[in-house]
This record gives structure tokens, sequence and C-alpha cells, in this order.
């Protein structure tokens, strides 16, 4: 089976680090990081990912301004991205995050089981067997946060 490649901008290396180190222990994803928003559109070129997980508040370059420049690429234009922010708290996202402008916001921190599944529902569902990649998730000791 294929892995699903996503790409995950956010400015914190160890947020990326964590992410892609429990996304890829589930063995479904193959996870890129890139640590600053003006190589975002440079890093969605190299790996075509299925999926991007950005941070809207970064230093030098927000997640809005990123959005805007893969919309201006016909092959990037189409990948769907999830934002990942503090600026909003898990309870004013009901904690399954909020669609503004099309796009799906998470709030920081996110439980690693929320992150599946919002990728999931984004994705589809690989063949999990008898066990869930929320579950995995959640059973990893180290959860990202901000």
């Amino acid at each position: 089976m294929e892995r699903k490649r996503i790409l995950v901008v956010d400015d914190e290396e160890n947020f990326t680090r964590m992410v892609k180190r429990t996304l890829e222990r589930t063995g479904f994803y193959e996870v890129f990081t890139e640590n600053r928003g003006t190589q975002a559109v440079a890093a969605a070129r190299f790996c075509q990912p299925h999926l991007i997980l950005l941070d809207v508040i970064m230093p030098d370059m927000d997640g809005g301004d990123v959005v805007m420049a893969l919309q201006k690429d016909m092959k990037l234009r189409k990948i769907p991205v999830v934002f990942l922010t503090a600026a909003v708290s898990r309870r004013e996202t009901n904690e399954g995050g909020v669609v503004s402008g099309g796009f799906q916001f998470l709030a920081k921190p996110i439980a690693l089981a929320d992150l599946v599944e919002s990728i999931e529902a984004k994705l589809g569902h690989p063949n999990w067997g008898k066990r869930s990649a929320a579950k995995d998730a959640t059973a990893t000791p180290n959860k990202p946060q901000r």
C-alpha cells in the first residue's frame, strides 16, 4: 500500500519532529517537514504531498501567505491544507477544529488522536485492520504540543 505523503510546515522544530515520528510510526504516512514558511512552497514541490499541515503564525511568512503562494501553482493548488494554530483555543474550535474560508483550523496543542482523525477525514481511512491510527497515536508517549 502506498503511504500518504504529508508536509508539516511549522517554525517549531520540536513540533515537526514529533509529528513526523508519530505519524510515520503508524506505517501509513511518509512525513516531510519544513520549519521556514518561505520554503514551504519549494518543499511542497519537492515532496508532492497529499496533505499539508500548516502553522498559521510563523516569523518569516505566515500560513495565509503560504496558502496564497500554493494557490498560484497549478500543481499544488488542489492539495488540502489543514491549519494548526495556537491563536485559537481547543474550546473555541470545539476540539474538532473549525472551518474558515474553506480551510480547517485545529488548535494547538493538539491531541494526536484529533490530528490523525483530521488527516483521515481529508485523505480517507487507510486499511487499519483491528487497530486505528488514532489509537496508535494516542499510545505514543510523546504528544506534540506547542
